[in-house]
């Protein structure tokens, strides 16, 4: 009675016999699948796993493949950035924008971080708990202020990843005319 019960909770035991495999015909994609499979086989499990991993996390990260390609820059000064503003019509404003939405994040998290952390001590007189509180609080914080910087200042119709990649490729044009 017990072992229907389960059977019937689980959804039954579905076994089916194994069929005879049959040749896949020309021009079918059941060929290319059965040697993807037979390739897959063949690889270590780690490999396998790690494959899985990384193509998992590299659609989610796809966003940095347009930072990618700027791996050797030297780092650029506000007055760098100030010349881009005042050079591109396009993406400057955007830039300058987003560079004020950063002061938003800042205020944010300082204020998060000593706040948590001052009312973690105050209660727990614990030093690695206020420790704790004050690198959550600033988290938290930062995308508070983040997010308040992009309701005051409408980030959300903005580009502004394509006015980062634009402000890249121009110092990587200005620096390899420098050399």
């Amino acid at each position: 009675m017990m072992l229907a019960r389960a059977r019937d909770l689980v959804g039954g035991f579905n076994w089916q016999p194994s069929l005879p495999r049959r040749k896949p015909e020309q021009g079918t994609n059941i060929g290319k699948q059965e040697k993807e499979m037979e390739d897959s086989s063949s690889q270590s499990f780690f490999k396998k796993h790690w494959e899985g991993f990384t193509g998992f996390w590299s659609e989610r990260f796809s966003f940095l493949d347009n930072y990618t390609r700027f791996k050797n820059l030297p780092s650029w000064s506000s007055s760098d950035v100030e010349e881009f503003i005042a050079s591109n019509p396009v993406h400057g404003p955007v830039l300058k924008t987003t560079r004020e939405a950063v002061n938003y994040g800042l205020t944010g998290s300082i204020i998060g971080a000593v706040s948590t952390a001052g009312f973690a001590y105050k209660y727990s007189k614990s030093l690695h708990g206020a420790g704790l509180s004050f690198v959550a609080g600033g988290v938290f914080g930062w995308t508070f202020g983040h997010e308040i910087a992009n309701h005051t200042l409408q980030l959300y119709r903005l580009d502004t990843t394509a006015a980062q990649v634009k402000f890249m490729e121009w110092w990587e044009k200005k620096c390899q005319g420098r050399s």
